[in-house]
């Protein structure tokens, strides 16, 4: 064995893949997984060789940024052609699935009458038999749920479609992730692994603690042909030691986006973890993992939208993740699966789930799980959560992409938590059509009107100043605004001062200093460090 002992280089990407697709939490669930790869990836790639320049010049259309379409310049035609063969052949279980899915749905809305369902059980489609329970909501509209924890048992989920690929980065240009596939680069590392896999815990740690090269090669599986480029991706050079928080405040650290670190000197809380993981030059000052502590009592996650559970920063974590908290859901709907079930099969052993009001304390913090409404489309999502967090005496509001459609609900929340000292509101209030996520969702195209009024948005100055006049925070900061150069592979996102998120975020900052708030949209990076009575 070769016993050289190595760092994991600062910039090396551990990107997460699923059928050399960019991995994201559609892609782990077995019922959304399949609806993407058959209505989502073969869509785009039989566009793709249909037409490679016309997907050349709309990448190209600042206006078609985040479409369906494939960053290739024209090219690669024959790499694409095999990945979309390959597909066919290797995830025929996906489009059985995808297939019975759809005829299910059929024969719900032309047999299902309002009389008793259990004769159609027999008509079910044989992929889908002891998979589904049917079921009618109060005014007799079929429907059906899957036994998803079954479904991850079965031939459906199937890990070998996972994979990591590594790489060095030195900025943070990519393609927009959920329409162009990663396919074989000269210096990129494929190792074709599960998400679970311990090794990936081991790589990441050797960020901080070093092992002998062999080690990790023998974990890893690393071929003779393999090793010279896995070796690029090592250095002696030991890394900047992290230093510990000690004090006696409360540290707030944004990390970008809707990631915040809330420290004392006992405890660490992450929410939402998308950072910019990587130890490079940027003109733009920001937190790294270096940044990081070496363990996380709590990560909580707000819902389940890629730019909020992004694996590429959560698999490299998940060896200092103690717990991870996540809304509660049992709905068993395709469009809203199970987070403790995805974390679990990805390897996260620790996975607790929160409901709405419900709060769970520990030493001189409570975390309670608060409802969030909007930015879901008006579908009936369940697994979404707002934070409040209370350190002592001092508390946070954390919203996320929440938007305040009524009122009245905020108002039976305030009676019940009272003032809050510091509110962390996205206001992303666009939003992208219904289609964009949860298009290879829908049994049927949505008319175009109707996509148009349902978006993934959050709250405009109207709303947000609702939370403003209730909780009457002594600070307000306005995040997960997707503005960060490193998260435009996953949002997509490039605003200009006429961009009306931005125009609306302003009238809000404006509006709250006049008030004499602390009032800012977070860029960047931003430490804050408050005493945990200074608003008492």
């Amino acid at each position: 064995m070769d016993n050289r002992v190595v760092y994991l280089k600062p910039n090396v990407v551990i990107e997460p893949l699923v059928d050399s697709w960019y991995a994201w939490p559609h892609l782990i669930s077995p019922a959304t997984a399949a609806m993407n790869v058959v209505k989502r990836h073969m869509d785009i790639m039989e566009s793709y060789l249909a037409n490679p320049e016309a997907h050349a010049q709309a990448v190209l259309n600042a206006k078609m940024r985040g479409g369906p379409f494939m960053d290739f310049n024209g090219g690669r035609i024959e790499e694409v052609t095999a990945l979309m063969q390959n597909t066919h052949t290797e995830r025929a279980a996906m489009f059985e699935l995808t297939k019975a899915i759809r005829a299910l749905d059929t024969l719900l809305q032309n047999e299902a009458k309002g009389y008793s369902m259990e004769e159609l059980y027999k008509k079910v489609p044989e992929p889908l038999q002891g998979y589904v329970e049917l079921y009618y909501d109060l005014h007799n509209n079929p429907s059906f749920r899957f036994f998803e924890s079954l479904l991850y048992k079965s031939k459906y989920y199937d890990q070998s479609a996972q994979s990591i690929a590594l790489w060095i980065t030195n900025n943070d240009h990519r393609p927009f992730c959920l329409s162009t596939p990663r396919l074989a680069e000269p210096d990129v590392l494929r190792l074709d692994i599960p998400f679970s896999h311990p090794g990936i815990d081991e790589l990441a740690k050797m960020k901080r603690s070093p092992q002998p090269i062999g080690y990790i090669k023998s974990l890893l599986g690393i071929s003779p042909k393999q090793e010279p480029l896995f070796e690029t991706l090592f250095t002696e050079e030991t890394p900047a030691a992290y230093s510990k928080y000690t004090g006696d405040k409360v540290r707030m650290r944004y990390f970008g986006h809707a990631c915040i670190l809330v420290e004392t000197k006992n405890l660490s809380i992450l929410l939402d973890p998308v950072i910019s993981y990587y130890g490079y030059h940027s003109d733009l000052e920001h937190f790294s993992d270096i940044d990081l502590p070496d363990t996380i009592d709590y990560v909580m996650i707000t819902h389940n939208h890629q730019d909020h559970i992004l694996f590429e920063t959560l698999l490299p974590l998940r060896h200092k993740v103690k717990n991870i908290i996540v809304p509660r859901t049992r709905g068993g709907r395709l469009e809203d699966p199970n987070l403790k079930l995805m974390f679990n099969n990805i390897g996260f052993n620790d996975v607790i789930e929160l409901d709405e009001m419900e709060t769970i304390q520990f030493e001189d913090i409570t975390i309670t799980g608060l409802p969030f409404t909007g930015e879901h489309s008006d579908l009936n999502i369940l697994c979404k959560l707002c934070y409040h967090v209370r350190v002592d005496q001092f508390s946070l509001l954390f919203m996320a992409d929440s938007r305040v459609i009524e009122p009245a609900l905020y108002k039976h929340i305030h009676r019940e938590i009272g003032n809050v000292d510091v509110v962390f509101l996205g206001m992303e209030c666009d939003g992208a059509p219904l289609s964009w996520l949860y298009g290879p969702l829908m049994p049927k195209k949505i008319p175009r009107d109707q996509d148009g009024s349902r978006r993934l948005s959050g709250s405009d100055y109207n709303k947000g100043i609702v939370l403003v006049d209730l909780f009457q925070p002594g600070e307000i900061y306005v995040y997960a605004m997707g503005q960060e150069p490193w998260l435009e592979f996953i949002s997509s996102i490039k605003y200009t001062e006429e961009s009306n998120p931005i125009i609306q975020s302003d009238k809000l900052i404006a509006e709250c200093t006049s008030r004499g708030m602390i009032a800012e949209r977070l860029y960047g990076e931003k430490e804050i460090l408050y005493d945990k009575r200074k608003f008492a």
